[in-house]
């Protein structure tokens, strides 16, 4: 299996089998994160939409910075024609008139008539966007780093302890997650962390934290790179995504545990910028890949939790302790915020990018 997939690669339909339905469209740039990740939604949708529908499928991989969106937009050069999108972006986009609107009523029902609005999870229907996955930011540790026979980082409290754990710590170079994450490590509830990051005071608690391991940050910004600061040894603990983490563990074989305790829990969903170049064949890939059993086909390739609930029950057992919303890992989460980060994104983004340049 290769994971490390090009940035950009073609799934080819099957133009024999038949039409494109009910769309005209040849071909459909859908864009990702890349990794395991693009690798699961190729193998549950692109290539089973392309082999129905015998559109090419272009898939592309990016940061998750969705400044490429804006600026496709607002020059009236759109290339790109679904992306998947955390949920703090989705909202704010939308709130820009950035993407387009979506009607849930083109969305599959579940296989016992559950209309969609009653089967996604909370937050996974918005207005412009809908949801394939819940997804956690972990950390993770390479065990080689902490033998079994001495003391293992086990809480959020030990990724910012480098005196009872030193070494290099892998970081997002991103304010979200790593803000919650800061404020969780100083004793601060799930429950209350955005009741207090909201005030100067918390912000001002969250840095305090982040200077305590800020000389000994390694920042990473795609996806790819975290568990692989982790392999190579360039640190010792990292921040990722869970997904990215069980892909090293599980198709690569690597040493690495992850701490679910003070995880993160987020969505990512399907948008489509304003103006995409093929705006219906895009509302069909987006109807197709989020029915019932494409969310559940998903998880047989990675450890991200479908935002159907009738897709839970299809879910392989073996996958279930490495996903985020397994009882046992959700004990200590935080469910991230969306609209906390959607009106709070830009302030936080300058803060942290004047703190790095101290």
């Amino acid at each position: 299996m290769n994971l490390r997939r090009p940035v950009r690669a073609l799934i080819t339909g099957a133009f024999a089998c038949g039409a494109a339905g009910a769309v005209s469209a040849q071909e459909l740039t859908v864009v990702s994160w890349g990794g395991q990740y693009t690798y699961s939604q190729v193998e549950a949708y692109h290539k089973p939409f392309a082999e129905k529908t015998g559109i090419d499928i272009i898939s592309e991989d990016y940061t998750g910075n969705v400044a490429p969106i804006r600026a496709q937009v607002q020059s009236g050069n759109v290339t790109w024609d679904v992306v998947d999108v955390e949920l703090s972006d989705a909202i704010r986009l939308c709130d820009e008139g950035l993407i387009e609107e979506i009607d849930h009523a083109m969305l599959p029902p579940a296989p016992d008539g559950t209309p969609p609005e009653e089967d996604f999870i909370e937050g996974a229907l918005q207005p412009c966007a809908v949801a394939t996955i819940t997804w956690s930011t972990i950390y993770a540790f390479n065990e080689e780093a902490f033998p079994e026979d001495g003391a293992q980082p086990a809480t959020i409290a030990d990724f910012f302890d480098t005196e009872a754990f030193p070494g290099k710590r892998g970081v997002r170079k991103w304010p979200k997650a790593i803000m919650e994450m800061a404020l969780m490590a100083d004793g601060v509830p799930p429950e209350e962390v955005y009741d207090v990051l909201a005030t100067d005071e918390g912000v001002d608690r969250a840095f305090a934290q982040l200077d305590r391991i800020k000389d000994d940050i390694v920042w990473w910004e795609a996806g790819a790179q975290a568990p692989q600061l982790l392999a190579d040894g360039e640190v010792v603990m990292t921040t990722a995504y869970n997904g990215r983490i069980y892909g090293a563990q599980v198709e690569e074989d690597q040493p690495f545990e992850i701490v679910w305790d003070g995880q993160n829990l987020d969505l990512d969903l399907w948008v489509v910028p304003a103006g995409a170049p093929n705006r219906d064949a895009a509302m069909e890939f987006i109807t197709f890949s989020t029915d019932t059993q494409r969310l559940a086909d998903q998880a047989k390739y990675i450890s991200y939790g479908p935002a159907r609930r009738s897709s839970f029950p299809l879910v392989e057992a073996d996958m279930q302790p490495h996903m985020p919303t397994n009882p046992e890992n959700m004990e200590k989460a935080l469910i991230s915020d969306p609209l906390f980060w959607a009106d709070y994104q830009e302030e936080l983004n300058q803060r942290f990018n004047t703190w790095l340049l101290q």
